[in-house]
């Protein structure tokens, strides 16, 4: 009876991965049709990004000349700043839902005794500087400058 109770549970387990692997390649493939754009300075820059937060169109008003050079600079990398964070939270919310069953599945150390936590090891991933390169110089040597999501918060 214990037998079979615990190949109901594996079976339920294995229903519940094979519905994970197919939500996540279908998270997959709308991820990469993900799009933001982001327009800044009243309208004067606007910015497309692509799925992984690269800038695929720039476009400027006819007023854009009522704004200098550096002006100009300035609003089409804030543009596509804002643009590729938006496109990164429509990113998130897209595996949300797959990382939410994710948290509820049994771990591996949890099923098979001896197995170490898989989980604990794997690295945070680190946000890169969203700081123009002099702005990094001008860091010290080993100091983590700010990126847009620490703005933000």
């Amino acid at each position: 009876m214990e037998n079979e109770r615990m190949a109901a549970d594996f079976a339920d387990l294995m229903d519940t991965v094979n519905g994970q692997i197919r939500a996540i390649a279908d998270a997959q493939r709308k991820r990469v049709e993900l799009m933001a754009t982001a327009s800044v300075r009243d309208g004067r820059v606007t910015v497309t990004c692509n799925a992984d937060g690269v800038p695929i169109d720039t476009e400027f008003s006819e007023d854009i000349d009522e704004l200098d050079y550096d002006d100009i600079a300035a609003a089409v990398t804030e543009a596509a700043q804002a643009a590729a964070a938006d496109v990164a939270r429509q990113a998130q919310e897209l595996i949300a839902p797959i990382q939410k069953t994710r948290s509820r599945l049994p771990s591996l150390s949890a099923m098979v005794e001896g197995l170490p936590e898989l989980r604990a090891k794997v690295p945070e991933p680190q946000r890169a500087s969203f700081d123009p390169p002099a702005a990094r110089e001008q860091a010290e040597p080993g100091q983590r400058r700010r990126s847009l999501t620490e703005d933000e918060d």
